[in-house]
């Protein structure tokens, strides 16, 4: 069907984001606790590759909060991440695709 001078055959992407300024306070400790909360949800869901990248960037973000904001942060999410990070993804664990 020819649309003609009805309107676009395409729409237009949406714009992104830019971000202005980096995360301080009350905003940046939502960040961390919804970062925790993805990466436990694809636990959860047995996606273990984007559980690390989430768990990954919610260590990041965690390690730059103040010890004050870190205890902010509920106690079941920081211990979520504290767990899976030493037992599951540190150091001493296998990288992932290390065995063919």
């Amino acid at each position: 069907m020819d649309r003609g001078l009805r309107g676009p055959l395409f729409s237009m992407p949406a714009k992104k984001k830019v971000k202005d300024k980096p995360l301080a306070g009350a905003a940046l400790i939502k960040e961390t606790c919804r970062r925790i909360r993805v990466a436990r949800s694809y636990w959860d869901a047995h996606n273990n590759r984007a559980c690390r990248g989430e768990r990954e960037k919610a260590m990041k973000l965690y390690e730059s909060l103040s010890e004050a904001e870190r205890e902010q942060v509920p106690q079941t999410l920081r211990v979520w991440l504290r767990y899976r990070s030493e037992k599951y993804f540190g150091d001493d664990r296998t990288p992932p695709g290390g065995r063919k």
